[in-house]
């Protein structure tokens, strides 16, 4: 997948998006721990923000990397964003997205909306259907304008500042490879 964006050093992005291999660990957990820093620093206090960051180890993005199918997009080699999509917990139940994070200086130019186009399309999400995730009070808009709405109507955030939000695929996001026929 590409996007028609300059990356950081003024260059046209070459963004692609692919699956999370072992050896990425390190440099997700950079830049996990760097956005949170910098982007979600505006909306929490830095001790909720040092609690996450103890979670964001490399060796925690191996370990979801195995309970979830787990991606990331890269321009020119550097990991630039990151997000997982996992099962529900029994048949029906909605697939959890987890773990989406777009560096600071890639945000606002499709990084993140690419990485969820893969989770929405990947077959965790197609075989329910049904998506949940927790939204931060600052990707709240982003995944707003993604068509997620809240849970249960339930407009404020939980105790730890998030947003429970849903959305249901429609058949087109369900199977994109399949013709109407007419």
């Amino acid at each position: 997948m590409r996007a028609g964006y300059l990356n950081r050093k003024g260059q046209k992005m070459d963004l692609r998006i692919r699956r999370f291999r072992e050896e990425d660990a390190a440099a997700v957990s950079e830049m996990i721990i760097r956005t949170l820093r910098i982007s979600n620093s505006k909306d929490y206090p830095m001790w909720m923000l040092e609690n996450l960051m103890q979670r964001e180890r490399p060796e925690d993005q191996v370990s979801l990397g195995r309970r979830a199918h787990f991606y990331v997009a890269e321009d020119q080699g550097i990991i630039v964003g990151c997000g997982a999509v996992g099962p529900g917990e029994k048949s029906g139940d909605p697939c959890g997205i987890y773990s989406i994070f777009t560096a600071p200086e890639y945000q606002g130019k499709g990084v993140g909306r690419r990485i969820m186009e893969a989770l929405e399309a990947d077959e965790y999400a197609a075989v329910s259907g049904w998506i949940e995730l927790h939204a931060s009070i600052t990707g709240l808009n982003f995944y707003r304008k993604l068509g997620y709405e809240y849970k249960n109507g339930f407009e404020k955030p939980d105790e730890n500042l998030l947003y429970t939000l849903k959305k249901r695929l429609g058949q087109e996001s369900i199977q994109p490879n399949k013709r109407k026929r007419g």
